[in-house]
């Protein structure tokens, strides 16, 4: 690429207090929202009577479920993955019943948060008290508490007859896995859990909206998507497309958490209701109750090879909590399960388990991280096992271009391969041990997604450049942009301004996430430029009285095609500009794309860590990512996603869990006791970038954000158990839970 910026635009923004996120908005007469929560794991609402809340001083609105629509039961395309509205608009406001603590009740707006406080006390709410159900386990019980009473099990033949808490069986087979362990000369079975985790967002959620007299809405919103926000809310209330128009704030991190809406429909309600802006944040409590983690999973794998470590057979049946409606990742676990290796045998099955917890969101590589720390878990003691280098084992089964995915299609051109030969080759591999130290390795696969993206650019009178896109800069995809822009055009990047436009000023994008952005809106971006740097051509074909394949563009530069011996000067980007009032007007080119193609990603992790034997805590002595990233736009960046995404994975592994008392109420519902890594207990991560570039992106990129989070669970427990002696099968593998397994 060659021109690599230091930073993205609008760091300095950041950096200095000054960018705008969403709880920075104010309107002329804004007033302030605030929600009541249930304090019960799941009740029935007997009654609601807010009279007294809104007759007190200063209150403008009050809403509660009856002024929301009643929508239909209907699964359909949107946010990440398929999306149930009604489930979506229960979550935002409890119907009939409450199904975890936290569980929006009621919505008042007030002159300030003291007074919108002071009325949500006034709120009567009268409670029937249910049995409730927090594990996954207990949860698929036969005689377990029911979250609903129309929820049956879909993918089961014949169709049950009684409501259950599986929502959803999902079976993905490849071959004949029976005859596969017939003929393994080993077996390997195992079982694991982990834990809802959440996304850790340093910005909580929070939006502005404003409905006018003539029913025109606006919001401003934080989120992983303004055209998302959009159609959401257009659906939960009812209204036109057209009359919504979002604007997207700066984002304080997401990662998959900020891909559905929670407070936006709420604000809505409560603007059209009082006639004024209203602008809602949730508290930090609020982000732990009421919005989603990722699932928590109980898993089974079996694993069956040749004593020469080919493996043969395998299978894995998962079973994810999707908090209080349906929607796990049990899917995405199940086809991302073995996608590393080629294995000619194989069977994933996948449960979809309601609980009375928040419903799940997405959370980077949804349902790969659960599914990879068992696999990864159980390829490590088969290694162990078979008396075989684990990075060898890997090796031998590793699947490459024309593999044929547990999930169907044969993969394309894919570098995990060379990320394992990269980490066999690292230093950090060949390094010695000391006494209570070891060593993990796993890897980790993400599809990666392409989809619909708009872009347009525009060229200013000067020769600088404008790229107006539509989707949320979260991990620096705004200085790809520019870059590729910049690329394209032939000019140096800080003559690109990067832009992410509004639902009203932009074409539509799919929101940011899935690891797609860099990827499919910027091969938008390329067309857009492509289709400007043709219209400079023309433009010069006009100024030198030729024909467009006579002119070549190169370096930002419009210069006669070879052969030409007339007296045609160059033509630079600016000068081109300055003339295009005389040369047919202004100079703008746009794209808009399903994109397809997108390329799956691999990484191989090492860690090194040290176990305490007489207090289980377990300290990361050294962490090595290393991912093939196709092209890397944006190297800085890159790394930044890939140390990012271990260090969340570490978290996930060592500390991190959703911990309940008897009556299902969260107890660490803030980072004070819900126990997210800092700093001071990472080392540096080390970050290897391996370039196998994409065919089907005219610069080779394919994502990269998701799959750093996806071996980090393995990768540390597999270096907890060679440290220890004692592998752990239950994360996370908190000092307690450690030090009670080496006590045994």
């Amino acid at each position: 690429m060659g021109r690599y910026p230091a930073g993205s635009p609008g760091w300095r923004d950041k950096v200095t207090g000054q960018a705008n996120y969403g709880a920075d908005f104010s309107l002329p007469g804004m007033i302030t929202g605030r929600v009541l929560r249930s304090p019960h794991a799941h009740a029935r609402i007997v009654s609601i009577d807010t009279t007294e809340a809104g007759k007190l001083a200063g209150v403008r609105a009050v809403v509660t479920a009856a002024d929301f629509p009643d929508l239909p039961s209907e699964v359909v395309a949107g946010g990440e993955s398929p999306v149930n509205y009604r489930y979506i608009s229960c979550n935002a406001i409890a119907r009939d019943k409450v199904l975890y603590e936290g569980h929006a009740v009621a919505a008042v707006a007030a002159i300030s948060a003291g007074v919108a406080e002071q009325a949500l006390k006034l709120i009567r709410v009268e409670y029937e008290v249910l049995p409730h159900v927090i594990d996954v386990r207990d949860a698929m019980r036969d005689d377990a508490p029911l979250l609903h009473d129309n929820l049956y099990t879909e993918g089961v033949d014949p169709k049950p007859t009684k409501p259950s808490n599986i929502a959803k069986r999902t079976e993905f087979l490849l071959g004949d896995p029976a005859a596969g362990f017939a003929e393994s000369e080993i077996i390997l079975e195992r079982s694991y859990t982990t834990q809802p985790v959440h996304q850790g967002y340093i910005e909580p959620h929070a939006c502005v909206a404003s409905v006018a007299a003539d029913g025109m809405t606006t919001v401003w919103s934080s989120s992983q998507g303004q055209f998302m926000v959009r159609e959401f809310c257009a659906k939960l209330l009812k209204i036109a497309d057209s009359d919504i128009r979002v604007l997207p704030a700066e984002i304080g991190g997401g990662f998959g958490g900020k891909t559905t809406v929670y407070l936006e429909p709420l604000a809505i309600a409560l603007s059209r209701k009082s006639g004024r802006p209203v602008k809602m944040v949730m508290s930090r409590e609020e982000v732990f109750k009421a919005s989603g983690p990722t699932s928590g999973g109980v898993l089974q794998v079996k694993l069956g090879a040749r004593r020469d470590g080919t493996l043969v057979a395998a299978e894995c049946e998962l079973a994810y909590q999707a908090g209080a409606f349906p929607g796990s990742p049990a899917i995405p676990g199940c086809m991302t399960a073995f996608a590393c290796y080629d294995i000619p045998n194989a069977r994933t099955v996948g449960y979809d388990v309601v609980s009375n917890r928040p419903k799940c969101a997405a959370y980077r590589a949804p349902g790969a991280p659960m599914a990879a720390f068992a696999v990864e878990s159980a390829l490590d003691e088969l290694a162990l096992e078979l008396g075989m280098d684990p990075v060898e084992l890997r090796l031998k089964n590793a699947a490459k271009e024309g593999t044929r995915a547990l999930y169907g299609p044969k993969m394309p051109v894919i570098g995990f391969v060379e990320t394992l030969e990269a980490a066999r080759a690292h230093a950090h591999y060949n390094t010695p041990l000391k006494a209570n130290q070891g060593r993990g390795i796993a890897s980790g696969f993400w599809f990666n997604i392409g989809g619909q993206s708009s872009a347009a650019v525009h060229i200013n009178e000067d020769g600088t450049a404008e790229v107006v896109t539509g989707n949320p800069d979260i991990g620096g995809s705004r200085a790809s942009m520019a870059i590729m822009a910049a690329e394209v055009l032939g000019i140096d990047y800080a003559k690109v301004k990067p832009l992410i436009g509004d639902t009203a000023s932009v074409g539509y994008c799919f929101l940011t996430g899935g690891s797609r952005v860099t990827f499919a809106t910027g091969k938008a971006v390329v067309e857009a430029a492509n289709d400007v740097v043709q219209q400079l051509r023309a433009r010069a074909a006009k100024i030198w009285k030729c024909e467009v394949d006579e002119v070549i563009w190169k370096d930002g530069v419009a210069h006669p095609a070879q052969g030409q011996t007339d007296t045609r000067t160059q033509l630079s980007l600016a000068e081109i500009a300055a003339s295009a009032a005389r040369t047919g007007g202004p100079i703008s080119g746009k794209a808009s794309l399903n994109v397809g193609g997108a390329g799956p990603g691999f990484g191989t992790h090492l860690c090194d860590v040290e176990v305490d034997p007489e207090t289980g805590r377990v300290t990361v002595l050294r962490y090595t990512v290393i991912q093939d990233v196709g092209r890397a736009i944006h190297p800085g960046y890159v790394e930044g996603q890939m140390q990012g995404g271990a260090a969340q994975g570490i978290g996930w592994a060592l500390n991190e869990e959703y911990v309940y008392d008897d009556q299902g109420r969260l107890q660490n519902s803030g980072f004070l006791d819900y126990r997210m890594p800092v700093a001071s207990d990472l080392p540096m991560i080390d970050a290897v970038l391996v370039e196998v570039p994409n065919p089907a992106h005219p610069f080779g990129v394919r994502g990269v954000g998701e799959v750093p989070i996806v071996p980090p669970l393995a990768a540390v427990a597999n270096a907890v158990a060679r440290a220890s002696g004692v592998r752990v099968n239950d994360l996370p593998i908190s000092p307690p839970r450690l030090l009670a397994a080496l006590m045994k």
